[in-house]
């Protein structure tokens, strides 16, 4: 038999860990302070606009997608700097395919969030001038 109390403890102590992850991420990343902003300009900007459900899923979908690829590149350095304390060139190309990784997400984003954003954005624009 399961002890709740143990279970639950548990799985408190795993989201303690991820939020310290989180926090880490956005102490020591410059980059992560971009997607901060990038994301509340795009929540804001949907807001604005009044988007349907069904453009609000595809933006949270590419927001969490680009994290998720920062925080997989986060650790994906920590541990190639664990490994290899010393520069190996191979250590060069984990970091670098990582860094890819993030610039791929971000620039699918940003395709999407224009695609998302920018008819509705183009109409309430002719409409203010």
């Amino acid at each position: 038999m399961i002890d709740l109390k143990a279970f639950v403890a548990s799985r408190i102590r795993s989201f303690s860990h991820a939020f310290h992850g989180w926090w880490y991420v956005l102490r020591t990343q410059k980059n992560a302070w971009i997607h901060s902003l990038a994301s509340l300009a795009v929540l804001s900007l949907g807001l604005w606009l009044g988007l349907p459900s069904r453009d609000w899923a595809v933006l949270v979908l590419v927001i969490a997608m680009v994290w998720a690829a920062e925080f997989f590149n986060t650790s994906i350095e920590a541990v190639v700097d664990l490994a290899s304390p010393v520069r190996h060139p191979l250590a060069k190309v984990g970091k670098d395919v990582g860094a890819a990784a993030v610039l791929i997400a971000a620039g699918a984003a940003v395709l999407v969030g224009l695609l998302i954003l920018g008819p509705p954005l183009y109409e309430r624009i002719l409409v203010l001038f």
